[in-house]
């Protein structure tokens, strides 16, 4: 599952976990990153086949800066885990990205570099930069936005449905088009929420004023707080900053990061400041 290849001395003591996703993906970029980071660091390299196997790597990591190798969801499970062993100073994390464009946007938008090579040398000698996290009270993790769309959102969206389950709802929609006459429009209300949005402690949008959608954002720094946006279809947003959001109503589910979580009727985020730490490039 592992193997040591140590170059100079000087070099850094690296835990390489490469995400198996990342492997069946794009093979070619994988080896890439790993001999770029072989050569410049004392790297232990492994190979889980699974996500169990890729946090047990992970949490054995010793005296180890980890290293993902993979896409946004790799990055997420590693700073779930660190943050669920509690560290004072959670160990600075390194990310080399390897995946599909659409699952490596988190990590582009944190300022992790697009190219296997210069992300992999970001790993080797960048710079940490402390991030804030947003944790909600089942302990899940954001890493960059919170996002609550509107109910009848893009296909799987909202919902967290395959696309072949869309394209035979399309397709089911076609032959009812077919058979009977097409339905009135939806009205305005179909696309929206009835939901309290509370930002520390303020009221900012109660049960009885729909909202299109709700986004939270926490900061690209370590500040503390985050960016709150509610959309409504009768309105100007309402936004804010805060330090903690409540978002409570009829069952809805939510997109953290890459991730849908819900149906739930209510939860609560919390910006945890400088929670974890990222290598960057350095300036």
């Amino acid at each position: 599952m592992s193997a040591a290849q140590p170059p100079g001395n000087g070099a850094p003591h690296l835990l390489v976990v490469i995400d198996p996703v990342a492997r069946r993906t794009d093979g070619e970029s994988v080896r890439i990153a790993k001999d770029v980071l072989s050569a410049g660091s004392h790297a232990k390299i492994c190979l889980p086949d699974s996500p169990g196997e890729f946090v047990r790597a992970l949490s054995r990591r010793g005296g180890r800066r980890p290293v993902v190798i993979g896409d946004d969801r790799a990055l997420r499970r590693a700073v779930s885990l660190l943050h669920r062993e509690r560290e004072p100073a959670m160990n600075a994390l390194s990310l080399v990205p390897v995946g599909v464009s659409a699952t490596l946007e988190l990590a582009h938008s944190l300022g992790v570099p697009t190219g296997t090579v210069a992300a992999a040398r970001t790993a080797l000698d960048g710079a940490e930069r402390r991030l804030d996290l947003l944790v909600d009270d089942s302990d899940g993790v954001v890493l960059g936005a919170l996002r609550i769309p509107a109910l009848n959102g893009a296909p799987g969206a909202a919902t967290g449905r395959s696309g072949v389950t869309a394209v035979w709802d399309s397709c089911r929609s076609l032959v009812r088009t077919l058979v009977r006459p097409a339905p009135p429009e939806p009205s305005a209300a179909a696309s929206t929420h009835r939901l309290r949005v509370e930002a520390d402690g303020v009221v900012l949008n109660d049960l009885d004023r729909p909202v299109a959608s709700v986004t939270v954002t926490s900061g690209r720094g370590a500040d503390g707080v985050a960016e709150v946006t509610i959309d409504a279809p009768d309105g100007a947003p309402v936004t804010t900053r805060a330090k903690a959001v409540t978002v409570s109503g009829a069952d809805f589910r939510y997109r953290a990061d890459i991730q849908v979580g819900g149906p739930v009727r209510t939860r609560t985020w919390t910006v945890r400041a400088g929670a974890w730490g990222l290598i960057l490039p350095a300036r």
